[in-house]
């Protein structure tokens, strides 16, 4: 079946065309949020910096909020400080063309100026009380109003027209629910969105956003969407397009950034989750995962640790996605420290490009998610992929059930989402590992019922069967919990909670259960084991080895072959990834993040490596140099001397 679905989608690519540049080149992508007042800025200075720094690609400020063009489309304004007969982005794509550098324009439509809104308010967001939405001295415009659906296309006609650019990207695309201050300004009650709401639903636009608010704003977005893509395509046949939006566009944009605000723990693996997800979701589209530089909106120059910069960098790479990098305004930055960091991995990727090429994920492992997750099933999921990595075992993110034919898996595990359709990739005879309370969409287990919290342990009865946990009889379980009937005893079983305190209390009235705590069962010619408790988000929350050790048993019994055998260190993230027939191990070190720090890692000596099958040779692409390999029992081993902050070994038949 995964096989089938392959061929279903290599179908569609050949029938809408040959792959983009965007599929087909190396991508090494700046983007540069302008500023109005760079509208005068010395376009051959940035040339000359991008070339130095061997970017291809660079995203720059093209039209909407304001033109960095002498724009003649009405309702479209230049920016003030353009100087007169000046055309700021003609000049750059002219500068940037000369040195082989790619041009993507960007728009954002979501605010404009007052003129506007004082000829047509009814293009505009309009709060429930009839108020227009205002920040700066800018009016919120409406995804359902005459500005994005008609004024839009006239404006990208003038651009599309007039410049060949490379592809376009938007910002802010739809309508926000609150400002970069963090404001909340509600749901748009235009008369557009009212009326719009009511046919589609036959209500009236609620006060908070809801379920179906959502789903009528995203249908909204993607309408737009889809007509400016048509555009694009009969103006610019060869641009691409780019949004945040999955549909319609050519990659898959998301960004990895900071905020001051954001809940602890912090993420190291937010590049890796951005564009593992996204290459593997939907594997014809390219993943740019945006590298922001700046800390949050109001300290746009202050810069996070350059540590942190080259981490996400590297894993970018390493997952097979663009490598980019942010900054606000030019590259002339009050804060440097950032690009200098970036500056010599741009030019080390430039130099090796040729192993970067084409390349995919040679993972049979796929760790199922779902896109629009909720904090809750983040927390679980995020555990999953930090277990995975922890335990190096390559893995493939998805959210795209429809792509999942792109590689044939071993194993899925699924997080808080087992949909129907994983019942025919079992019964064909696959392998399901879900960790989650939620039952899955299809039988399985006779559910008996689910407990919303519970705050007790579970109990290993067969240590044979967990050999990670002979020293460990309890485990900690604290969340929902769901019971379901089965023949015979379990190897882990419920201990419901007892008695805290005070000490001399402490767990005198515990009570062992039968109640299982796992299931496995053949399905077909497959197999699927449910862990009906909450493993992922403990792990994420407590990191408690046991949880670790069980979530490793677990994997290691249905897919006793491991890809990937090492001795490297928890924090040696690695990838698997293949191109051109040879296989790929890429290797980042963790080392020197802490907490809300990202320092210098630490290097790290001597890491042993069994990859699964016959390699003739082996080389190291960071520190340049040849392999030993031996091949014993199907595998071939080599050890890496050292690693630094990266390294990439390319592995040959």
């Amino acid at each position: 079946m995964l096989r089938a679905v392959l061929l279903v989608c290599l179908a569609c690519a050949v029938l809408s065309g040959q792959p983009g540049w965007w599929m087909n080149e190396p991508i090494r992508w700046v983007q540069t949020n302008l500023r109005e007042t760079d509208a005068a800025m010395d376009t051959a200075r940035l040339a000359t910096q991008l070339a130095e720094m061997r970017a291809n690609v660079v995203l720059m400020g093209m039209g909407g909020i304001c033109a960095y063009y002498p724009t003649k489309t009405e309702f479209h304004y230049p920016s003030a400080y353009l100087p007169a007969g000046k055309d700021m982005f003609g000049d750059i794509l002219r500068e940037a063309h000369a040195r082989h550098i790619r041009v993507v324009g960007r728009y954002d439509f979501s605010k404009t100026q007052k003129a506007v809104y004082d000829a047509h308010p009814e293009w505009f967001f309009k709060k429930a009380d009839g108020s227009p939405v205002i920040y700066n001295g800018l009016y919120s415009t409406c995804i359902n109003g005459g500005y994005y659906r008609s004024q839009v296309m006239k404006i990208l006609s003038e651009g599309l027209e007039k410049y060949d650019v490379d592809g376009l990207f938007f910002n802010m695309f739809g309508n926000q629910a609150t400002d970069y201050s963090g404001n909340y300004v509600g749901l748009c009650h235009c008369d557009a969105c009212r009326k719009k709401y009511a046919e589609e639903y036959h209500r009236e636009i609620p006060d908070k956003s809801d379920e179906i608010y959502r789903e009528f704003l995203q249908q909204s977005a993607r309408e737009v969407s889809q007509a400016i893509g048509r555009l694009i395509g009969e103006k610019r046949e060869r641009a691409g397009y780019f949004n945040y939006m999955q549909e319609f566009t050519d990659g898959i944009m998301s960004e990895s950034n900071t905020a001051v605000n954001r809940p602890l723990p912090l993420w190291p693996y937010a590049t890796s989750d951005n564009v593992n997800r996204a290459r593997n979701s939907q594997p014809d589209k390219m993943a740019v995962d945006l590298n922001m530089q700046f800390v949050d909106y109001a300290w746009r120059f202050a810069t996070v640790p350059p540590a942190e910069i080259a981490r996400r960098m590297w894993q970018a790479l390493a997952h097979g996605g663009a490598l980019t990098f942010e900054v606000n305004g030019t590259l002339d930055l009050h804060d440097r420290q950032a690009y200098e960091t970036a500056r010599p991995i741009f030019q080390w990727a430039a130099a090796h490009e040729r192993e970067y090429l084409g390349l995919h994920s040679e993972a049979r492992v796929l760790l199922l998610t779902k896109a629009g997750r909720n904090s809750a099933e983040d927390a679980s999921y995020r555990g999953l992929f930090r277990l995975l990595s922890e335990e190096h075992i390559p893995f493939a993110v998805s959210n795209n059930l429809e792509w999942m034919g792109a590689h044939p898996y071993d194993l899925v595990i699924a997080s808080d989402w087992a949909p129907s359709q994983l019942r025919r990739y079992v019964e064909q005879g696959g392998r399901l590992l879900l960790v989650s309370s939620k039952p899955p969409e299809f039988e399985a287990a006779r559910v008996v019922g689910t407990q919303a919290e519970v705050k007790g342990y579970v109990r290993v009865r067969d240590h044979g069967a967990f050999p990670s946990l002979k020293s460990t009889d309890l485990l900690m379980l604290n969340g929902a919990f769901t019971q379901f009937e089965v023949e015979g005893a379990a190897p882990l079983t419920l201990v419901p909670p007892s008695m805290i305190g005070p000490p001399e209390k402490i767990h005198v009235d515990m009570k062992d259960t039968d109640t299982p705590a796992v299931w496995s069962s053949a399905i077909g010619r497959g197999r699927m084991t449910w862990l009906p408790w909450n493993l992922g988000a403990m792990y994420y929350r407590l990191s408690l080895p046991a949880h670790a050790g069980l979530f490793r048993d677990l994997v290691s019994a249905m897919m006793p072959k491991r890809q990937v055998v090492t001795n490297a260190h928890p924090l040696v993230e690695m990838t698997l990834m293949e191109r051109e027939g040879e296989s790929q191990v890429h290797l980042i070190n963790l080392s020197g993040h802490s907490q809300t720090a990202s320092f210098a890692p630490i290097p790290m000596q001597g890491i042993e490596v069994s990859v699964e099958g016959v390699f003739r040779r082996a080389r190291t692409v960071r520190s340049a140099g040849e392999l030993k390999v031996s091949v014993v029992d199907g595998y071939t081993r080599f050890t890496v001397p050292r690693l630094a902050d990266y390294e990439l070994v390319v592995l040959g038949r």
